[in-house]
């Protein structure tokens, strides 16, 4: 027969065998209550797709190329960057959800840029280096349209436009801003030419229908 302190032994042997096989059931009982708690609160995502507030994309140099970000104030934007890291052209969607696109200078100046507002009100400029706006053709949102030819200043010299009605009129101004030549077709057809002088004196041709 067994002695007292060898079956002793082996009741203390099978106590302790079934409390690490109990410790190990509470944690594994956890775990998956863990992961039942995460599946819960994480948002549904389909197969294949992969959700992020921002996502960069970086070269072999470890220098980012692109960037991918929507912000807290809801506008998103994809940024392209030169070989040196530098922004250089744009997409996004502001916060008033005006679409964008635009090039820049390698120290972010923008050189051309088309943008919708509201809508049905897209705008095209080309700019210098510098930041002056050369050209610009655009819709308003009255149905308008408009053409400026600038200066190196960024001041417009030509306006070229047609109204709501689709009336056309072209538009010649000096360096210091003030109309010198006025050129319109009408809502009825007639046509009408303005010169004016530098000392103010105006020339008004006879009307044409």
């Amino acid at each position: 027969m067994d002695s007292l302190d060898a079956r002793m032994e082996r009741l203390e042997g099978r106590l302790r065998r079934w409390q690490g096989l109990t410790l190990a059931a509470f944690v594994l009982a956890g775990v998956g209550l863990g992961t039942a708690a995460l599946r819960d609160e994480a948002p549904p995502q389909h197969a294949g797709e992969l959700v992020a507030s921002r996502l960069v994309l970086k070269d072999a140099r470890g220098r980012t190329r692109a960037s991918l970000e929507a912000n807290r104030q809801g506008g998103a934007a994809l940024v392209l960057n030169d070989s040196e890291g530098r922004p250089r052209a744009l997409l996004g969607v502001g916060e008033d959800d005006s679409p964008r696109l635009r090039f820049s200078t390698a120290e972010g100046e923008s050189l051309a840029e088309l943008m919708v507002f509201s809508d049905e009100a897209p705008r095209l400029t080309l700019s210098k280096s510098g930041g002056a706006e050369l050209f610009s053709v655009g819709l308003q949102v009255d149905g308008s349209s408009r053409l400026e030819l600038a200066d190196v200043t960024g001041r417009p010299r030509a306006i070229l436009g047609a109204d709501e009605e689709g009336s056309p009129g072209l538009l010649l101004v000096d360096r210091r801003g003030q109309p010198r030549v006025e050129l319109r077709v009408g809502s009825s057809d007639e046509a009408s030419l303005v010169l004016e002088g530098r000392n103010g004196q105006v020339f008004r041709a006879p009307g044409v229908q």
